[in-house]
């Protein structure tokens, strides 16, 4: 395993990813004593953004939220995700 001189900084989120997607991660993690790791107040990384709909779409979103158990903000982005594969 390569030694770190120094402990992995990175910018941003995006460097970090950008690394991690070139890197060979044994390079830097000797698996033998890794440890699972927990974080616990780590924030998702979401933007929160005004959108305007009918108040008659919303409340069939709820409606159907409501139905399959599910918060309709949590809906919501599951029918963007769908929308935009389907593109």
């Amino acid at each position: 395993m390569k030694k770190q001189k120094k402990p992995l900084e990175f910018k941003s989120e995006k460097k970090e990813f950008e690394f991690w997607a070139k890197a060979d991660s044994t390079d830097y993690i000797d698996r033998r004593t890794a440890r699972l790791g927990l974080f616990p107040n780590l924030k998702p990384t979401s933007k929160a953004i005004p959108l305007r709909l009918p108040v008659s779409l919303l409340d069939r979103l709820m409606i159907k939220a409501h139905k399959c158990g599910i918060p309709y903000q949590s809906l919501l982005k599951l029918l963007v995700i769908r929308g935009l594969r389907s593109l």
